[in-house]
């Protein structure tokens, strides 16, 4: 997938939680992606969180430490 389009995924994901009740919306945001996006998806966004996570919603990167990332195996 192209990093553009994991980045609006990711920030649609942030937007919506940003605008519910609560004060853990940071761990819902990561538990969404951690049910809903598979492994190589979010292996992609911790790639692009390392390089500076340009254009991510801030919700989002306070959510990526609870972000589970799968050790990246060679194949």
């Amino acid at each position: 997938m192209r990093d553009e389009k994991m980045v609006t995924m990711a920030n649609q994901i942030a937007i919506f939680f940003k605008s519910q009740p609560g004060d853990d919306r940071a761990e819902r945001v990561a538990a969404h992606i951690n049910d809903f996006w598979e492994p190589r998806m979010r292996q992609q966004l911790a790639r692009y969180v390392d390089a500076g996570g340009a254009g991510l919603e801030p919700l989002l990167l306070e959510a990526f430490a609870g972000i589970r990332v799968p050790t990246e195996q060679a194949d």
